[in-house]
């Protein structure tokens, strides 16, 4: 291509910035501005502001929420930086700060428990909950800010109450551990889904760097608040409960604002229930905004997944009835109101979601059931378990492989899943012919 201006060789761009020109012109290689995109000064600005805060190759190396996430996580932050100044001089004035009675002793002992009983907080729930962390990110998220706002809260109360002043303050320890590991968990399986070329180094680094400057700016405002909220307990409570509600807010924008295209139980149950009423495949999107991101506590047939066999079969004949109809590497069954699912070790990505796919279905058959025995329908009327469990193969079989690839062609990732199972696998024998 020639031009008055010379021979354009080659053209490159970084990521999605800006395209520049290689040209020859009198047996001399320049390299110039792409003219025809056009510029403006404020690009090289924001080309510092990006490549310090944001990860390399932004945005086609991130997820497409990226940004409408980062950014309410942000105002999160901002919010919960301020609350955390005002829980923090709370907590310094209860251990005796500025009292010439308290004693430098007394004041660490009541830190070192503070401190300690939230050690042995952080253990437990890590123990008792960290398997559910990864498949429900996004409620564990949101639970994980509740909780550090209910523990300010009680830390900003502590010094009103000298008498329970240490028992608020371990206890408000015990909850702040918890959030530190549900928020650091959570936040780590968020940048798994964010990362888009195995770039989670990199964005969990930035995303330090953007809480650093959060938390810089927090600490300026909080520069100046500190000489009005002192010996102000009113304008206190007011200021925490305004920077509450936006940090809550925030929060609840940020886990809606979330995207994940691999099913979870939840996901994955909202998904088929659309497509048995109307054979409509929810996007990931769709599916996103109807997933809830509190814990419910309604009534419901719960699920477990990856069980023991003797949770399914209590004797030969329970183990025959949960083969029949049934030519897949795991088995379902019903004991104690619970939808049971043990899993062959063989057991596929796919596998893994027709099986889920099925204990969906047969817990609304148990819950359709139970809602019959509560009208008083007649006893004839109401089908065995096993019986259940046979017809819900049946189903499977009819609807799963045009579902899976409805799924697929949606956009879900069905190559990999957050189904929460336990480790629990079983081989086991049919019976000879």
């Amino acid at each position: 291509m020639e031009t008055d201006k010379g021979v354009v060789l080659a053209t490159e761009r970084y990521g999605s910035a800006e395209s520049w020109k290689y040209v020859s012109k009198d047996g001399v290689m320049e390299r110039r501005r792409d003219e025809s995109e056009g510029h403006s000064g404020g690009n090289s600005v924001f080309g510092v502001f990006k490549s310090v805060f944001l990860p390399q190759g932004y945005p086609e190396s991130v997820s497409d929420d990226y940004l409408q996430y980062q950014f309410w996580d942000t105002m999160q932050a901002f919010s919960s930086s301020l609350s955390g100044t005002l829980a923090t001089q709370a907590s310094l004035r209860g251990v005796g700060v500025g009292n010439q009675e308290a004693t430098v002793a007394a004041a660490t002992v009541t830190w070192l428990l503070k401190d300690g009983t939230g050690m042995l907080g952080r253990i437990l729930f890590a123990w008792r909950k960290g398997s559910k962390l990864d498949s429900e990110a996004k409620k564990w998220r949101l639970f994980a800010d509740v909780l550090n706002d209910i523990a300010m809260f009680m830390e900003i109360l502590a010094p009103y109450f000298p008498a329970c002043f240490t028992f608020i303050v371990c206890t408000a320890g015990i909850f702040k551990s918890i959030v530190g590991v549900a928020g650091g968990a959570t936040r780590a399986a968020l940048t798994v889904h964010q990362a888009r070329r195995d770039n989670m180094a990199d964005i969990s680094a930035k995303d330090g760097s953007q809480e650093t400057l959060v938390n810089l700016a927090g600490l300026l405002v909080s520069l100046i608040l500190i000489p009005l909220v002192t010996d102000n307990p009113v304008l206190t409570l007011c200021l925490f409960f305004l920077f509450t509600v936006l940090h809550l807010f925030a929060n609840y924008k940020a886990v809606r604002s979330v995207v994940m295209e691999t099913f979870n139980e939840a996901r994955l149950s909202i998904v088929l229930q659309q497509y048995l009423k109307d054979k409509r495949i929810l996007s990931p999107p769709e599916a996103n905004q109807r997933e809830p991101v509190f814990f419910e506590f309604r009534q419901t047939v719960p699920i477990k997944l990856g069980v023991r066999l003797q949770e399914i079969a209590q004797s030969p004949e329970d183990l025959q009835l949960a083969l029949k109809e049934n030519s897949m590497p795991y088995l379902l069954g019903v004991r104690n109101g619970c939808v049971c699912v043990c899993l062959g070790p063989e057991a596929s990505v796919s596998d893994e979601i027709r099986a889920m796919c099925q204990a969906v279905v047969l817990s609304n058959m148990l819950s359709s059931s139970n809602s019959r025995e509560a009208t008083g329908a007649a006893p004839k009327q109401q089908k065995g378990h096993w019986e259940m469990v046979h017809e819900s193969h049946k189903l499977m079989d009819a609807i799963f492989n045009p579902f899976l690839k409805g799924a697929e062609a949606a956009g879900w990732d069905m190559k990999r899943t957050l189904i929460d199972w336990d480790e629990w696998r079983v081989e086991w024998k049919t019976k000879s012919s």
